[in-house]
């Protein structure tokens, strides 16, 4: 297999990549990156996934081929999303750490403009940008084009796809003429062929891959459900998966918080990125989950853009996207490196005829699966639980003063009481979660026939809609919060303590903000939460009486953003 020694690159660019782990070119890295070299070099259209290092295949030649002696903007690169243009800035830099002079700006909206003023007029020979910032600079007259030598469109499709249609015109209207334009896109719909045809000169197609298809190494499968059995669908999901590490996508900001927010308030490692999040919040959300201290990460697709992520194991369409680009998008996040993935969309019957066209776009079967029962996900759990004891990493060293005290309280029990007990303990509230749990799959085949006599069978319909209401409850007729512990007074009933606090909407704080404390303080995690009212200036939340001691603890002289809390008890 070839290498990048055998491109032509720079010892410079070869040092670096090397430093970062580079081997092999991927397959869109071999034909773009020679071709960019070589003296016959135009205008050029890649087609490819996400996630195959279209980064590189541009980023490499472009920088070789670089005068930093020239103090001057040489390489325009846009990019749908800050988060994109900040990783493809990251990335440049990482090419070209022993290039010395070289200099890369990234411009981006959401963040303050003045900044990236001052950076820009100190000069750089790279600029990274958004359409919209870029496009508001070139009005401000602090970015020029009129002779730049490349002009990249990554994520092209996306671009369109986001609205930025005009942008686009109006910077590529202004740019050299005589630059050559590289446009990559995972998708090519008639958008991205009209700008082909009005603004380059006969380009070079690169495909690597079938055009609008997906990944080669990722299964998709589908689940089927009543619409409002979604929600329960997607942990019985995650809980399939004890090991996921992955994105779950949802149609807007709201549905995405609220989503995010029931999966923590139900004990999940989750959180979520959209657009109502500082560019701080952003950054601690994806560092948490970039170091896999969360599994689950519920974005929405335009937040998600330019995410770069390694090892995702599943993508998880909480909604199927309108658009099939968008699916091939989504699910191009994982199976990277040549590593497998799992695309799954949980979908209502309605949607049946959006799978059909989507597997006609991406020429791949969409498997439909039957969501699991309690039983059977317990399972899963307790054998994830028992191979976690199995490779955990022993000190004996330091346990075998512990050891004799251990054994003496322990003598008592059997082998099979202890591992009885161990298990019980760790395991005690999933089992009590998922004993009395219903099936929630919706049938197809029922479906269709019903279709087909034209007729519903209501009786049906009323029995799914009690089994609904069964599933919200347990023996005792109280509903039933996911994992976390289920405690009782002597009527079976948990009583709820009122609290004020001293924090609200003008300080950021949020229901997700507030569930993130209780949820990661060791005295209140998993403590059965009520009704939350956020208002301008302060904050109204219920939780079990019980807790009183340890909620009084954990937010008296706590500070939010500097700001010192106040509880008190209503």
């Amino acid at each position: 297999m070839s290498n990048f020694e055998n491109f032509g690159l720079k010892q410079d660019l070869l040092k670096a990549i090397n430093d970062l782990g580079f081997e092999n070119p991927t397959p869109i890295q071999a034909q773009v990156i020679p071709y960019m070299l070589s003296n016959e070099v135009s205008d050029l259209i890649g087609l490819a996934q996400t996630g195959t290092g279209k980064t590189a295949a541009f980023g490499l030649p472009v920088l070789q081929q670089i005068n930093v002696d020239k103090l001057e903007t040489q390489c325009l690169i846009l990019a749908p999303t800050r988060e994109l243009c900040v990783q493809i800035s990251k990335d440049l830099l990482n090419y070209s750490k022993y290039i010395e002079k070289m200099k890369i700006t990234s411009v981006y909206g959401g963040a303050s403009i003045e900044p990236q003023i001052r950076e820009l007029k100190k000069g750089t020979h790279i600029i990274v940008g958004t359409p919209g910032r870029v496009l508001d600079l070139l009005k401000r007259k602090l970015v020029k084009i009129e002779k730049i030598d490349f002009l990249v469109l990554d994520e092209a499709d996306e671009m369109l796809n986001m609205g930025f249609k005009d942008d686009l015109d109006a910077i590529l209207s202004k740019s050299a003429k005589t630059k050559k334009t590289l446009l990559f896109s995972a998708t090519m719909p008639n958008e991205i062929r009209k700008i082909a045809d009005n603004y380059m000169n006969s380009p070079k197609e690169i495909s690597v891959g079938s055009k609008n298809s997906g990944a080669e190494n990722v299964e998709h499968h589908y689940y089927v459900v009543s619409a409002k059995d979604r929600y329960l669908a997607l942990k019985r999901i995650v809980d399939m998966y004890p090991a996921i590490y992955g994105i779950v996508f949802c149609r807007t900001r709201k549905e995405t918080q609220e989503i995010a927010e029931k999966l923590i308030q139900d004990g999940y490692d989750a959180d979520a990125l959209h657009g109502d999040l500082s560019q701080v919040q952003r950054d601690h959300v994806m560092s948490k989950f970039r170091s896999q201290h969360l599994q689950v990460l519920v974005a929405t697709d335009v937040a998600a853009r330019g995410l770069d992520v390694n090892n995702l194991t599943h993508i998880i369409n909480y909604n199927l996207p309108d658009e099939n680009d968008i699916y091939i998008h989504r699910s191009g996040r994982t199976g990277r490196a040549g590593k497998s993935g799992i695309s799954i969309s949980i979908i209502h019957s309605k949607e049946l005829s959006k799978i059909k066209n989507t597997e006609k776009i991406l020429k791949k079967n969409i498997e439909l699966k039957k969501i699991p029962d309690g039983k059977e996900i317990c399972k899963i759990q307790l054998m994830s639980m028992i191979d976690k004891i199995n490779n955990v990493e022993t000190i004996d060293n330091q346990i075998d003063t512990f050891l004799p005290l251990i054994y003496q309280k322990l003598n008592w029990l059997s082998r099979e009481d202890l591992i009885t007990r161990f298990v019980s303990v760790e395991f005690n509230r999933f089992l009590m979660y998922y004993s009395n749990t219903r099936d929630i799959n919706f049938d197809v085949n029922e479906r269709r026939d019903e279709r087909r006599m034209g007729e519903r069978d209501k009786g049906r319909k009323g029995e799914r809609a009690n089994g609904r209401r069964d599933e919200r409850k347990t023996k005792n007729g109280e509903r039933t919060n996911g994992r976390r512990d289920e405690r009782s007074n002597s009527k079976g009933k948990i009583r709820l303590s009122k609290y004020f606090l001293s924090l609200g909407e003008k300080d950021g704080f949020s229901k997700y903000k507030l569930l993130e404390i209780i949820n990661n303080s060791d005295g209140l995690a998993g403590v059965e939460v009520g009704k939350i009212e956020i208002l301008k200036t302060h904050t109204f939340f219920e939780i079990d009486s019980n807790f009183h001691e340890n909620a009084m603890k954990i937010f008296k002289n706590r500070r939010y953003d500097g700001k010192r809390l106040k509880i008190e008890k209503k």
